[in-house]
């Protein structure tokens, strides 16, 4: 089985990217299912039911959340209810699931705890969750902190397929496979790669210069990037796992890693 992740697809650029080149990688890497993170897709911030069809068409098949999935709230209630989406387990009682099960596959949106939404310990619901689940797991965790992700690792390493963070917009470079679970601290973005984490910077650098809040924009035009992850799988393990991304119109295929080399 073969599995494609999208990083935070951030507005406008992120979602022509991955329309312009998901068909041709889908393709190419003979991918059986595409995950996507959704939370900054309507122009940065959360989703629209528009947003969610126009990258739903380009090919994704399944959607994870993370602290911006409520901002736009309404669309993505719907969303939620008709169980096109899914919104991270941390929220208490809040519509919508937090995986997605078939018969080979679950796929988990989850969300850190330092400067995320105070909800359900992370931790402690995905170490129960895991139990003797004999398919391959993919978890999105959406966190702040690199530690956190590090520790979820360790917490799950051998217990599910692949543990893939997301949130940052920038991308890391530890990829690795343990005991047949992938494993990277953030997979990037897909946006505008020459501003502040796909929002132009005049925004983010006068917060930084006066500590007052202004509003975060997208650009319409940028110097764009799109970062994902192939997964290469053997029922519940990785096998094989590379990192690919489109900059000035070309695949670039790096970080490639296997189990056990």
């Amino acid at each position: 089985m073969n599995i494609l992740f999208i990083g935070d697809i951030v507005g406008k650029p992120g979602r022509k990217l991955v329309k312009r080149f998901l068909p041709q990688i889908r393709k190419e890497e003979n991918i059986d299912y595409v995950i996507a993170n959704y939370e900054n897709l309507a122009h940065g911030f959360g989703v629209t039911e528009k947003t969610y069809k126009e990258i739903k068409n380009a090919g994704v098949d399944i959607f994870t959340g993370g602290n911006h999935t409520f901002d736009k709230k309404k669309d993505a209630i719907a969303l939620l209810e008709a169980k096109k989406i899914l919104r991270p387990l941390n929220y208490f009682d809040v519509p919508g699931d937090w995986y997605y099960e078939d018969e080979n596959l679950i796929v988990i949106s989850a969300m850190g705890i330092f400067s995320m939404p105070y909800g359900k310990n992370p931790f402690i619901e995905l170490l129960e969750f895991v139990k003797n689940k004999n398919k391959f797991i993919f978890i999105d965790f959406h966190a702040e902190a690199t530690a956190e992700k590090r520790a979820l690792f360790h917490l799950l390493k051998g217990k599910v397929g692949a543990i893939v963070g997301t949130h940052t917009h920038i991308g890391t470079d530890d990829l690795e496979i343990s005991e047949g679970t992938c494993y990277l601290t953030d997979i990037g973005m897909s946006g505008c790669k020459d501003n502040v984490i796909g929002m132009k910077e005049d925004a983010p650098i006068k917060h930084i210069l006066t500590g007052l809040k202004y509003s975060f924009d997208v650009p319409d035009k940028c110097d764009s990037i799109m970062q994902s992850l192939v997964i290469k799988t053997d029922k519940t393990k990785t096998k094989k796992a590379y990192k690919l991304k489109i900059y000035k119109d070309k695949i670039i295929k790096t970080l490639e890693v296997e189990d056990g080399v």
